[in-house]
């Protein structure tokens, strides 16, 4: 069999894509204008929620809505301790204490039983993972949180309307995924995506945030609050600041830069349309991968069933008897037949920012056992089936080298 040269997560840009940033530059807006505005629009109604706001990254979003809650300096914030560090350094950025959750036994979503004893007065925020696009058991989650109310203590009105610790999904993989007949994006109070490069649906760098209806919130004012803080605590945008007589602005708040661009938007909206469709393919491509993989060689995150769909986006597998060193020879051995693997994740207790900061991966024992023995394989729209046999063969070929 000839080698191929298989790309771990490439985007799919098409025609489609093309034209829409075509009509974009030829537009005259290139900063956030009118597509950004349409790009929110549309993700507000994919998800069934009120408003979407449109940011530079996810990791803006997650920030940004810590502050808009007013969480920081003398808080704690819990989030899983396998996850990117963007999970976790939004904490830091605002000040507050990172509080770091291990995952259950065989399993990528924290461990449920152990966040109870992690709830403290402090505690204003719980920072979940839709971890390869499968959506968390938030209904546990909001169990666990109700049942440690008691606990809560409110800065703000905002905090005080919620009477709770509010959940913030760090949902940069789940877009499009649906639990119980509900989109990712209306189930946790708050839900933040990503559109980086290798997202299911990519701006090229993005994000967006959406949040549930609830009586604390006022659903105008804090999407001027994150507009706001998006954009130096500006009181107008370029869009608005170019109606007749309309210059003037003040700066409400010491702000931050993370808007989306009409460029970005543009790539978003036209990847928006074909959404369906790729999520479609990558679930033939995870039912082919499942079928030979799944319970032979490695156990594989679970991405469909009667209640929910994940929406596809990685294919995490933990191999069946492989040590951190054995895992990185496999990983060798699919290269040198031409694939790119990769892991997710390291677990931030083993990063030196977050050794620094005074944790221990041996506190994570759970963390650091998903990690050692865990590839993940190329999944993305641009594969041919053909391919994905290869990629199969790569992989079963360099574990039974290897162990």
């Amino acid at each position: 069999m000839s080698c191929k040269n298989i790309s771990f997560s490439p985007p799919d840009i098409g025609a489609e894509e093309i034209e829409e940033v075509v009509s974009a530059l030829k537009s005259g807006w290139i900063t956030t204008g009118p597509k950004t505005k349409e790009f929110e629009r549309q993700i507000a109604e994919y998800c069934g929620t009120q408003k979407a706001v449109c940011l530079n990254s996810a990791t803006a979003g997650l920030e940004l809505t810590l502050r808009i809650l007013g969480i920081g300096k003398g808080d704690e914030v819990i989030t899983s301790a396998y996850t990117y560090t963007s999970s976790a350094s939004v904490i830091e950025h605002v000040g507050a204490k990172i509080v770091f959750c291990d995952v259950a036994e065989n399993s990528f979503e924290m461990d449920y039983d152990k966040l109870p004893g992690l709830i403290t007065e402090k505690t204003k925020a719980i920072i979940p993972v839709d971890i390869a696009g499968r959506i968390c058991d938030y209904d546990k989650l909001r169990t666990i949180i109700e049942e440690n109310a008691y606990k809560f203590r409110a800065a703000n009105a905002v905090q005080e309307g919620f009477g709770r610790v509010i959940l913030l999904a760090d949902a940069a993989h789940s877009f499009g995924a649906v639990r119980k007949g509900v989109h990712s994006g209306n189930i946790a109070d708050f839900t933040v995506f990503s559109f980086h490069a290798v997202k299911n649906l990519t701006t090229a760098e993005g994000g967006a945030v959406t949040w549930r209806e609830h009586p604390a919130l006022d659903n105008e004012e804090l999407y001027k609050q994150y507009m706001l803080w998006s954009l130096h605590g500006q009181s107008k945008d370029a869009l608005a600041k170019t109606k007749i007589g309309s210059w003037e602005y003040d700066i409400k708040l010491c702000g931050q830069k993370c808007n989306m661009t009409d460029i970005a938007a543009a790539l978003g909206i036209a990847q928006l349309r074909r959404y369906s469709a790729l999520l479609a393919r990558r679930r033939e491509m995870i039912e082919k991968y499942d079928e030979a993989i799944k319970g032979k060689v490695a156990d594989t995150l679970t991405h469909f069933g009667d209640d929910f769909a994940s929406s596809g986006h990685l294919y995490l597998t933990r191999i069946y008897g492989a040590g951190a060193q054995q895992r990185n020879e496999i990983i060798k051995k699919m290269a040198e037949a031409g694939v790119a693997a990769n892991v997710h994740y390291k677990p931030l207790p083993m990063h030196t920012a977050y050794i620094d900061l005074g944790f221990d991966i041996k506190n994570y024992p759970n963390a650091y056992k998903q990690y050692c023995n865990e590839i993940t394989l190329p999944l993305h729209t641009l594969l041919s089936n053909d391919d994905v046999e290869y990629v199969i063969d790569a992989y079963l070929t360099a574990v039974k080298e290897t162990l």
